[in-house]
């Protein structure tokens, strides 16, 4: 059996939010989806899995609520189910910036749509930047862009504050995973002062959706926050697991280095955990383990 995966958001005044959750959280367990939905006055976000049925039924009720009934979402498939649980949390932002001015409703840059990105970003008078954090485009990107290297969304003000050659050229190109980091990302580059400024629809999901891979601009695969890791062209399963340790992808090469012990330790973490932390680890690895051969699946897989 294969799963349905939808990733969505939608940015609304929504200024009641906090009364949506507790029946949002009853429609997706009563069919059986699984995810995450984070639901804050400017509206909502997230990733969610389940049976057709079920992802079709969540959606619905979620785009009956008026506020929410513009929200868009893209659709992806597991092979196994991709999350433990269902939660639907109440948050300050449904993307975290920290920049309270900010306002996509407001102002906000020009979509680009998949056909039309490559020709964009090969323009010479275009700089491009990856909005994600720096465990994300550790594992692909588009060829030429800008890699500002954050390891959270926050430091993405402070990084353009800091990098006065932005202004360099007239026009900047902006990409996320699925849309919603650099639609936020494009309304505070408006905010700066910036003109020209583009972010591609749906973000790299629609992208490696639609592009046949012959045409790709792409290198590498994308990061996605479920247990899949990461999806290729034609939005295929790739091949990063997860270190539990410190939550970085990790590809088959890795997995064969020294450093790399399953749960515990990988190339990009094993200098910063004590043997205090590596035995803690070792111990969940166990009860994992121990979980697997009894057919349950534990929480801290």
């Amino acid at each position: 059996m294969s799963y349905l995966v939808a990733a969505l958001y939608h940015f609304a005044r929504f200024p009641d939010f906090a009364s949506f959750r507790a029946p949002l959280q009853a429609v997706a367990d009563e069919n059986g989806v699984k995810g995450t939905l984070l639901l804050a006055h400017e509206g909502i976000n997230g990733t969610i899995a389940g049976t057709p049925e079920g992802i079709a039924n969540v959606l619905a009720f979620i785009r009956a609520r008026p506020e929410l009934a513009g929200t868009e979402h893209k659709e992806s498939t597991a092979s196994k189910m991709p999350f433990i649980r269902m939660k639907v949390r109440l948050k300050k932002e449904i993307v975290t910036m920290g920049v309270e001015t900010v306002d996509p409703l407001q102002s906000v840059g020009t979509y680009v749509e998949a056909k039309d990105w490559n020709a964009l970003i090969s323009d010479p008078d275009t700089i491009v930047i990856d909005t994600r954090n720096d465990y994300e485009t550790a594992i692909g990107t588009f060829r030429g862009a800008v890699d500002p290297k954050t390891r959270t969304f926050r430091e993405f003000p402070a990084w353009v504050a800091e990098n006065q050659g932005l202004h360099n050229k007239p026009k900047i190109a902006m990409y996320c995973t699925g849309g919603i980091r650099c639609e936020k990302a494009t309304a505070f580059m408006k905010q700066q002062g910036f003109d020209e400024v583009y972010h591609l629809k749906g973000g790299i999901l629609k992208y490696l959706e639609e592009v046949p891979e012959e045409n790709s601009l792409w290198d590498g695969a994308c990061f996605v926050f479920d247990e899949r890791v990461s999806v290729t062209h034609g939005l295929k399963e790739g091949e990063h697991e997860l270190c539990h340790a410190c939550r970085h992808p990790v590809t088959p090469e890795d997995k064969l280095s020294a450093d790399y012990e399953a749960g515990v330790s990988c190339p990009h973490c094993a200098e910063t955990y004590s043997e205090t932390d590596r035995a803690r680890f070792r111990e969940r690895q166990h009860q994992i383990a121990l979980a697997k051969a009894r057919g349950e699946r534990h929480l801290g897989a």
